[in-house]
């Protein structure tokens, strides 16, 4: 079934166009997901030729809201959305230009109740150009 694209991948999580900001699902075993993102000139989230630090932000929450969605299709259950509650430790060492492809990794790392609590990373090719730690909270019906 993986990897996902297209449709199926945006009936996985709450954002839809022109605000996705992932274009495959690789991986995702309910503790670590991976995609990949293809930055495109109509980009919402470009300044400059560039996605914006906003956009890397947005494209490790939608991949946490993708691991999410996907787990929670094959317990035949109700997609849910959540809300990004804190975002700690943010760092970036380059902005990926138009026509890059960027892969992502989230990582659950603790859940409590109605809080997740990830760790994202995203390189650029072989090179870690983003990272940080994202609380997201109460997930909610998303009609």
């Amino acid at each position: 079934m993986l990897p996902i694209t297209g449709i199926e991948l945006i009936a996985l999580i709450p954002q839809k166009p022109p605000f996705v900001m992932i274009d495959t699902l690789i991986t995702t075993d309910g503790i670590r997901c991976t995609t990949a993102f293809t930055i495109l000139a109509d980009n919402v989230l470009c300044d400059d030729g560039k996605l914006n630090p906003s956009g890397l932000l947005e494209n490790i929450a939608q991949t946490a809201a993708v691991m999410s969605g996907y787990s929670l299709k094959m317990e035949n259950k109700e997609r849910l959305a959540g809300f990004i509650g804190n975002i700690r430790d943010f760092a970036w060492t380059q902005l990926p230009a138009i026509g890059d492809e960027i892969i992502t990794e989230v990582t659950l790392d603790n859940k409590v109740f109605d809080v997740t609590i990830i760790t994202g990373r995203i390189k650029l090719g072989t090179e870690e150009i983003a990272s940080c730690n994202m609380k997201i909270f109460k997930a909610i019906k998303n009609d």
